[in-house]
Parts: structure tokens; C-alpha cells; sequence
């Protein structure tokens, strides 16, 4: 079993800004493997279904981003899952937009989101996958550009991001990290 987790914000509030990529790649997974994703349990929402016939828990923290581990070690703990099976996707303003990089396990980074992670999680030995937002041009802009609303052409840049990312999970779960980083970074 299989614990997915996009990183974000409420929806709808939150849709399509770039902290709220990792909500963008559940919700195609959820479209594409028929999972739906609306109980609510564990601070968060999420859907039970099968992706290449491994079960797997689709997740969308509800915390608000800075304390998103506290609704991940739920699931967690409640379904034993572990560690090395938890993929988390997050925005990463370190990378350009339309880069995917995947990793077997990592750090935050500048991530608060994956800070509360680490914190709940006492570990990174989990895989991150990271979609490159790009950063703003001065430091002063940096929570506008990750909260704030995208124009449709601004989104669309970030599309194929989405997309790259979440055909990264059947590969992950089927043929492992490994070769699914060889395939996507």
C-alpha cells in the first residue's frame, strides 16, 4: 500500500496558484485511476483505489501548507504505512518551471510545507517529487508568487508539470524509484 500526498492549500481558495501544485497532480490521479477523493479523515481528504494494481490512499491535507505533516503521520500511523512507501509532491520555487525531479529521500529545502513534514515524520526517507515553479525575481515577491492566483496562460505553463508528474507514479509503484527516476529527472 501506497500513501500519495500532493502538498497545498484548501481548494477551491487555493486552485490554481503554484503552492497548490501537488493538489493539481492528486486530482489527475484522481481523474485518470477513478479515485475519488472526498472523505474526510486525518485533517485531510482522500480516496482509496488501485494504481497499477497496488492499493493506494490519495491525500490532500486540509492544515493549510505549514502544518501538512500533522494530517500525513495520521494517515500514516492509522494505516501503517511505511515510510519508504510515501510519495510526497510538492511545489519547488528552486527549479525552473516544467522541471519534475524525483528523489528517493531529501530534505525541505525552503519548502515550509515539507518542513512540517520532516517535523511529523522524523525522517526523509520518503520519495519527493518536486515541480519547478520557478522563483520570483525579488525575495520581497516570493508569497504572491506562491499563493497567488495563476492567469490561465500562467497555468497552462504548468500543465505538462502536472501531467509529467503524475505519470511518475504508475512507473514508481510498478518498476520502482530507481528506474522511475531514470526515466523522469
Amino acid at each position: 500500500m501506497y500513501l500519495i500526498v500532493g502538498l497545498g492549500n484548501p481548494e477551491p481558495e487555493y486552485s490554481k496558484t503554484r503552492h497548490n501544485m501537488g493538489f493539481d497532480v492528486i486530482n489527475e490521479l484522481s481523474k485518470k485511476y477513478n479515485i475519488e477523493v472526498s472523505k474526510k479523515d486525518f485533517e485531510g481528504l482522500y480516496g482509496i483505489g488501485k494504481i497499477e494494481n497496488e492499493k493506494v490512499i490519495l491525500l490532500k491535507p486540509q492544515t493549510y501548507m505549514n502544518e501538512s505533516g500533522k494530517s500525513i503521520i495520521k494517515a500514516k500511523e492509522y494505516y501503517k504505512i511505511p515510510i519508504e512507501n510515501i510519495i510526497i509532491i510538492y511545489d519547488d520555487i528552486d527549479l525552473e518551471v516544467g522541471v519534475v525531479k524525483l528523489r528517493k529521500k531529501g530534505g525541505a529545502g525552503t519548502h515550509n510545507g515539507m518542513k512540517s513534514v520532516l517535523e511529523y515524520l522524523k525522517s526523509g526517507n520518503f520519495i519527493h517529487i518536486r515541480i519547478g515553479t520557478g522563483k520570483p525575481l525579488f525575495k520581497e515577491l516570493l508569497i504572491p508568487h506562491v499563493i497567488g492566483k495563476l492567469s490561465d496562460e500562467e497555468y497552462k505553463k504548468l500543465i505538462p508539470s502536472i501531467e509529467k508528474a503524475s505519470e511518475s507514479i504508475p512507473i514508481i509503484i510498478k518498476e520502482g524509484i530507481d528506474i522511475a527516476m531514470n526515466k523522469f529527472n
